[in-house]
């Protein structure tokens, strides 16, 4: 499943893509950062794009969304409450107070590791993954296989923004769906 923007409406389009901010040389001189916060400061915008990112799981039968730390968790516990689901946060090491199951992985910036509580999913769940962008692909890689590992169904995954020419969709196995709103 590949979602263009076109695939939204049109006036749902316009505005979540208006509400894109460029901010340019951060977190590092030469990168335009695409800052999400104008989207979620718009009322009508924020719902808009919640009902896109639900509207192929509706029916699906999802126990739980799992959102990325940390503007995951934004989409995400949004998400969930659209499709009448739980909410699982995915977060960076050290962040969760029980026990834990995790994955470490490179960042294009350097590397990292993304833990879930081990008994946050039971065997067998059925779960969408969600993150505001998808850039190089390493986060949303590593989210489903730390997903799979703890015996989860991953249905599929949806990014608000994607960037293209970073070739992230790559890294993302391409007989699950993955959904995107914009593409950059």
């Amino acid at each position: 499943m590949r979602a263009s923007a076109a695939a939204l409406p049109p006036d749902v389009q316009a505005r979540l893509a208006a509400r894109i901010r460029d901010v340019p040389d951060f977190p590092r001189p030469g990168v335009l950062f695409k800052d999400i916060t104008p989207l979620l400061a718009d009322a009508v915008a924020f719902a808009g794009c919640v009902k896109a990112l639900a509207a192929p799981w509706r029916g699906a039968r999802i126990d739980a969304v799992c959102g990325i730390e940390a503007r995951g968790f934004i989409f995400g516990a949004a998400l969930a409450c659209e499709l009448e689901a739980g909410f699982v946060p995915l977060r960076k090491a050290g962040k969760l107070p029980a026990t834990t199951r995790g994955v470490d992985f490179r960042l294009e910036y350097g590397s990292a590791r993304l833990e879930v509580h081990a008994d946050a999913l039971a065997p067998g769940a059925r779960v969408v993954l969600i993150d505001d962008v998808l850039a190089t692909g390493g986060t949303l890689a590593a989210a489903f296989e730390l997903l799979q590992g703890v015996g989860a169904e991953v249905l599929g995954a949806a990014v608000v923004v994607e960037l293209e020419f970073l070739r992230g969709r790559a890294r993302w196995p391409a007989s699950v769906p993955l959904l995107s709103l914009l593409h950059f």
